[in-house]
């Protein structure tokens, strides 16, 4: 049977009232614009990280996804791979990010 109590009835209502609360807040603190953007600026600065250690790397001579590898034939230390592409990805990125960031700051 249901509860009848009317005591009964109003703590229950009052637990259901704080537990919504409770959860529109997390809703809304994780969808909050400056929530949203500490992720994105936590995620990039990941990203750059992990570029930077593989860039050192190849810089260095020892890439880790770039290896290439001399023929048989040639006489010397293995070929790096051009540098072109990469820095045109590098700027590319970077472009794209600066565009994200200007028209989400005169959307406000």
């Amino acid at each position: 049977m249901a509860d009848t109590d009317p005591d009964a009835l109003e703590r229950q209502i009052e637990r259901t009232r704080a537990e919504l609360a409770r959860t529109v807040d997390a809703i809304a603190d994780r969808v909050s614009p400056k929530r949203v953007a500490e992720r994105e600026v936590a995620k990039a600065k990941a990203n750059a990280k992990q570029f930077v250690t593989s860039f050192e790397d190849l810089l260095r001579g020892h890439p880790r996804r770039f290896t290439t590898y001399a023929p048989i034939d040639e006489v010397g230390p293995p070929r790096t791979p051009s540098m072109g592409p990469l820095l045109i990805g590098i700027g590319a990125a970077v472009a794209i990010g600066a565009a994200v960031v200007l028209l989400r700051r005169r959307a406000r």
